[in-house]
């Protein structure tokens, strides 16, 4: 179904949507691209399921949409809990991993990382989870980082545990992609789910400014995180 320019499927639990996601991982990682990966446990799932699907990632390049100012073997990286769900699993890695350098802190690692984009100017499939405020990468409701339009990457202070200054992709690279797909389980995203993606846009709620501008957008929610969302 579709709700305000996103095609939702709801599916049992969160395995079920952690295997929806990853077959779509892994159907991408076939045709190749720049595929930006995402933080969180219900990801993982996907990643180590989406390593089972396809071993063969080396047409794809990798990429982040946020990190947090961490060193990459820190329980706590982004980067740390994709290798170890995903790339440690492959037979083939993908053709380039571009990780988001945390530990050089914030300010400098989004420098870092904004010139590791060089020229690219959207991505094949954008990954995105959902914080229960709403937030999406590290943009976190009513911030300044949300009115950025000039850079692809910035800094920003944590606004939810673990506490610890962030690296993340800006709106405008966002809502370039040619595909963006959510993945929201659990009942604590319920409320943040059905505003973002049937309420209307707003600051309060980065989640639902977050649509392809060219391309489609999808959510992958479980019955749980699907629970505020009319679907009749």
């Amino acid at each position: 179904m579709t709700v305000r320019g996103v095609e939702v499927d709801v599916v049992p639990d969160a395995e079920a949507a952690a295997r929806a996601v990853a077959e779509r991982l892994a159907a991408q990682a076939r045709t190749g691209g720049h595929v930006v990966l995402t933080g969180g446990s219900t990801p993982k799932r996907a990643y180590e399921l989406a390593a089972e699907l396809e071993p063969d990632w080396s047409r794809v390049e990798l990429w982040w949409d946020d990190e947090r100012c961490v060193a990459p073997g820190d329980e706590r990286s982004n980067y740390g809990m994709a290798k170890a769900a995903l790339l440690d699993r492959l037979d083939r890695p993908p053709r380039a991993v571009h990780r988001m350098h945390g530990e050089a802190g914030r300010e400098r690692g989004a420098e870092l990382y904004e010139q590791e984009l060089g020229v690219l100017e959207r991505f094949d499939l954008l990954l995105l989870g959902l914080g229960p405020d709403g937030h999406v990468a590290s943009l976190y409701p009513g911030q300044p980082t949300l009115d950025e339009r000039e850079r692809r990457v910035v800094g920003a202070e944590a606004r939810l545990e673990p506490y610890v200054d962030r690296i993340t992709l800006t709106l405008p690279l966002l809502v370039a992609a040619r595909e963006v797909l959510f993945l929201v389980t659990g009942a604590s995203k319920a409320d943040a789910a059905a505003r973002a993606f049937a309420g209307e846009a707003t600051r309060e709620t980065p989640g639902s400014l977050v649509r392809s501008a060219l391309g489609t957008t999808h959510a992958v929610l479980d019955r749980a995180a699907a629970a505020q969302l009319d679907l009749s």
